[in-house]
């Protein structure tokens, strides 16, 4: 295992290249006298106090938004896309300042903060065509003379609750489609990551300065903890809430929207498994199962967490999968040759460390795992750990968000996909074959029953042109890509009767006496 901790930001420490990064962006620094601490994963390093919003501030930003929504879904939607293509205009032309505050942070790579502001380009790109594709069908009436056809509208304020690990990305999805739908919006980012909003934000107020037909308030930025979400998910006037999170904060938000028949768009845990069969291209997929499983320093809700090995290849290739992980490097994110950054915080540290603790107890093997103290800062460094497990026990059927991988063989196909399935999430999987029978089977109503199902690839890297998201505990959400954008509108069938007669549908028969 190769550990840096030779490299550092040009220039200072970290706080201070995050307020020269906002500087680059026309944005001002950030606030450091307010009770809200933002610190850095990378080094331990204080980047920002920001002042929270309040539960009772959250009447005056809905109040807003509300009047924002009223001007804004009467603009055109193709007008609507402009906005969102200016937007993204500014986002590709801050793309390395963008990746690097996100790199500082939430301690990702820097090759992986550049992806994440590249997802964001993308779903604005996918947004603007989207603009003039937002569209009902003309259905077949079985009355004569009339017509019957579905009209789709925006639906009202969108509020928006982000995590840590994808501070822009996950952002971007609901609000490029939401905003050409023609939806206002409000963002609660985590209290761990806020700073990458307020850049984001920033930008496409920038965008809407700019824009004549564009309302202002149209997408606010609230901060603070858990009492902001629920706030926001309790509150009469928010048409649409998208969450995205533990299982647990789902629930939650589940029963205090549903008391008022909201919309909710959930998008949570995940204890995603891949499967390698005998025909599996090995080489293909160790690499795809190391990124799949540490990237992001296994902070995804996509990381490979679970892996099944045919019985006759487990021994050799976990060998070649330990050794392979030896070779990867951890240190600085903004270091080019680092593979994986710190966990978020100590928290993080202490879970994945109670996790390996109860699979050794379940009879695992563990290697890796330790922390590395020192490395930068006082950032939270940690080898990756591998264990291998006699079965899929209690520990592994949890989600730990940490780069740990758990390592079970199987003996036919379909044991594996009823492993695969026995969880109670249900958002990524993979199978890795030259077998065009067991990649069908792993992909039809027989095999993978999570969101997600993706052959010769990894868990991880989900593109924005498909409907993302999973089933069971992982929240049923679609929060971009295929259709997802009816989600954040509502729909009105309508009849017209242009015969002059009145036929009643079911062939009814309700007539007046002469």
């Amino acid at each position: 295992m190769t550990l840096t901790n030779s490299f550092a930001p040009a220039g200072a420490d970290s706080a201070r290249h995050v307020a020269g990064l906002l500087a680059s962006l026309g944005l001002d620094g950030p606030d450091v006298n307010g009770s809200l601490a933002v610190r850095s994963p990378v080094d331990g390093s204080l980047l920002a106090g920001l002042e929270p919003t309040t539960a009772a501030d959250i009447d005056g930003v809905v109040s807003r938004a509300v009047q924002a929504f009223d001007a804004w879904r009467r603009v055109p939607a193709p007008a609507r896309g402009e906005l969102i293509r200016r937007f993204g205009d500014r986002v590709r032309m801050h793309k390395p300042a963008l990746a690097r505050l996100i790199s500082l942070e939430n301690g990702k790579i820097e090759q992986e903060a550049l992806g994440e502001v590249q997802e964001v380009i993308d779903i604005c790109d996918y947004a603007v065509g989207l603009s003039r594709q937002i569209g009902g069908r003309t259905l077949p009436s079985e009355r004569p003379g009339h017509h019957l056809s579905e009209h789709w509208h925006p639906m009202g304020v969108f509020g928006l609750v982000s995590a840590f690990n994808f501070p822009a990305a996950v952002w971007s999805w609901g609000m490029a489609v939401s905003l050409v739908c023609g939806n206002s919006g409000i963002w609660k980012p985590s209290e761990k990551a806020p700073l990458t909003a307020l850049a984001f934000a920033g930008l496409l107020d920038q965008a809407i300065a700019e824009d004549a037909q564009a309302p202002a308030d149209l997408m606010q930025v609230v901060l603070g903890g858990a009492a902001i979400g629920r706030a926001l998910a309790e509150h009469p006037d928010i048409a649409i809430l998208s969450v995205t999170g533990s299982t647990a904060m789902g629930q939650d938000v589940l029963g205090r929207a549903g008391t008022r028949f909201a919309r909710v768009i959930c998008e949570l845990g995940g204890n995603n498994a891949a499967i390698v069969t005998p025909s599996a291209d090995l080489a293909l997929a160790l690499r795809a199962i190391l990124f799949s499983a540490f990237g992001t320093a296994g902070q995804r809700c996509t990381t490979l967490r679970r892996l099944f090995l045919h019985q006759s290849i487990r021994a050799t290739f976990t060998q070649r999968l330990i050794d392979a992980a030896q070779q990867m490097c951890i240190g600085h994110p903004l270091d080019p040759a680092v593979h994986i950054g710190p966990l978020i915080d100590e928290r993080a540290f202490e879970r994945m460390q109670a996790a390996l603790d109860q699979a050794r107890q379940q009879g695992g093997r563990v290697h890796g795992g330790e922390r590395l103290a020192g490395l930068v800062g006082d950032g939270v460094y940690v080898l990756p750990a591998i264990v291998e497990m006699p079965a899929q026990t209690a520990i592994v059927r949890e989600e730990t968000f940490a780069p740990i991988l758990y390592i079970m063989p199987y003996a036919e196909l379909d044991e594996a996909v009823l492993l695969n399935n026995a969880t109670p999430y249900g958002l990524s999987s993979s199978i890795f074959t030259q077998d065009i029978r067991e990649a069908e089977y792993f992909q039809s109503a027989l095999g993978s029953d999570c969101g997600i199902v993706n052959v010769n690839i990894g868990t991880s890297g989900a593109e924005i042109g498909g409907a993302f998201g999973g089933n069971k505990a992982t929240g049923g959400g679609r929060v971009a890509g295929s259709d997802s954008w009816k989600n954040y509108m509502r729909r009105a069938t309508s009849t017209v009767n242009f015969s002059g007669a009145l036929p009643l549908a079911q062939g009814i028969r309700f007539e007046l006496p002469e």
